[in-house]
């Protein structure tokens, strides 16, 4: 399949490349490209915007957490369509799970996919010493095709010719333009990240990117590095159910959206899909009563900035704890698992009442970052499978459970070097809460469990 593609990968965090990759999603959409974002690395709020930007749901690559071959399903699913892929990196280019290997990495993913790169350099204090780093960058690792360079944060079109020359000077690499700053084409971050795009409501802000990168970026060049790629295999079915077991009737499944919970793979909801779940979104902040559901999955994200909110709404707190404790199942990932607590006390201190299913307070902690892959195993079983599944996953909180009571955990959990750490999956009846973010790519069977569970509890006329 002829799939041009492109990896945006920096030099190092903090360079701008999700400015970089938005303005290109953004200018690229502006020229009537149908233009697919993808994000390496396990993260929710950059795909979020790049969603945004394009009109096109982002999806995650990750060499730890699925592997090559879900790598490529994944890509080529997502890509075949669309005229142009741009794929955002993360941290450096090289920087990955490993000091010494690339595994986990930008540059890692970049060969699985046979893409070029586009190397992003923050130009705001350099001239010739910039010709350096590419340099360094470019043959650093000789299997991989740094093939171009965007400078970020030049100053004008004049420093950007000395910045250009110099790079021509002492590499073969392709200089397609630069960014100015400007502080209003900056997303503003908090603890976890940048504010997420579902925050914003309306905004011009990826036009303005777009136009921005049209003014100083050659996309022109651009397209034609990303078609450089070359071919790509066609879809393996890696991830397609290998026999449809559909009930008669779709199993409905309560997905918890809105700016408190909203971190989710789009890989996991379609393939519950593909098992026969049937997506009803709802939201806790301001849904009254749940939907009639069979199953019930609520997603990570900010519950405590919004405490009080989700405090004050008891119709819908009453309304889960009544679904769970009936024999409803509940799957629930971090800022979910909080919300299941007697309360979240947050960053000021203060203690906002939650649901109450497991006999525990999420206290955030500024200092207590909590961050890393994480593999699961089940040792119990429970509504996510059978002892002995498997699954890849990672963790980034600043919260840590505070028990006031028994918690009885279904999961072991170790982390991407092998070690063990604090199990994880607070189970109370057909509930299992994580504080890991699972890619449902790593072991399409959680899929499965979760919706033979619900047709399970459902056969036997207990909720819906």
């Amino acid at each position: 399949m002829d799939i041009p593609r492109l990896v945006i990968a920096g030099t190092q965090s903090g360079i701008g490349k999700t400015t970089v990759t938005l303005a290109l999603l953004a200018a690229l959409k502006r020229r009537g490209r149908k233009v697919q974002p993808f994000k390496v690395g396990p993260d929710f709020i950059d795909p979020g915007h790049h969603t945004a930007a394009a009109g096109r749901p982002s999806r995650n690559l990750d060499g730890w957490m699925l592997g090559a071959a879900v790598n490529r399903e994944v890509f080529v699913r997502a890509a075949a369509d669309a005229d142009v892929s741009i794929i955002e990196g993360m941290m450096g280019l090289f920087d990955g799970s490993s000091p010494t290997s690339e595994v986990g990495s930008t540059a890692e993913l970049a060969k699985q996919l046979g893409a070029p790169v586009l190397l992003v350099v923050d130009g705001s204090a350099m001239a010739r010493s910039a010709a350096a780093m590419v340099l360094g960058y470019a043959r650093f690792d000789p299997a991989l095709r740094v093939v171009g360079v965007l400078f970020n944060r030049v100053g004008g079109e004049s420093h950007y010719r000395l910045l250009k020359e110099a790079v021509a000077a002492e590499t073969n690499l392709t200089v397609v333009g630069y960014l100015k700053p400007d502080p209003a084409l900056v997303i503003g971050d908090r603890h976890l990240g940048l504010r997420m795009a579902i925050e914003q409501g309306p905004s011009d802000l990826y036009e303005k990117l777009g136009k921005a990168a049209a003014e100083t970026v050659d996309l022109d060049l651009v397209e034609t590095v990303a078609r450089s790629a070359g071919e790509f295999p066609a879809a393996s079915g890696l991830l397609t159910p290998h026999a449809s077991r559909r009930a008669e009737k779709p199993v409905l499944i309560a997905v918890a959206y809105d700016p408190a919970f909203c971190f989710y793979y789009p890989e996991n909801l379609e393939l519950l899909e593909a098992e026969g779940g049937e997506i009803v979104r709802f939201s806790p902040l301001r849904d009254q009563a749940l939907p009639e559901v069979d199953l019930l999955y609520l997603g990570g994200g900010y519950p405590e900035l919004h405490g009080e909110t989700l405090a004050g709404n008891v119709g819908m707190r009453t309304a889960i704890r009544s679904f769970a404790e009936q024999g409803g199942p509940v799957y629930a990932e971090c800022g979910g698992t909080m919300y299941l607590t007697r309360a979240i006390r947050d960053f000021e201190g203060r203690s906002h009442e939650m649901v109450g299913l497991f006999p525990a307070e999420a206290v955030m902690r500024k200092p207590g970052l909590t961050l890393g892959y994480r593999e699961i195993e089940i040792t119990s079983p429970c509504v996510l499978g059978l002892p002995g599944t498997k699954a890849r996953g990672h963790e980034f909180h600043y919260s840590s459970l505070v028990p006031s009571g028994t918690i009885e955990y279904a999961c072991a959990v170790a982390d991407a070097k092998g070690q063990a750490r604090c199990p994880d999956g607070l189970v109370r009846g057909n509930t299992v809460a994580l504080y890991a973010h699972l890619h449902f790519g790593s072991q399409p069977g959680l899929a499965r469990a979760l919706v033979s569970s619900a047709l399970a509890v459902r056969a036997r006329g207990v909720v819906r």
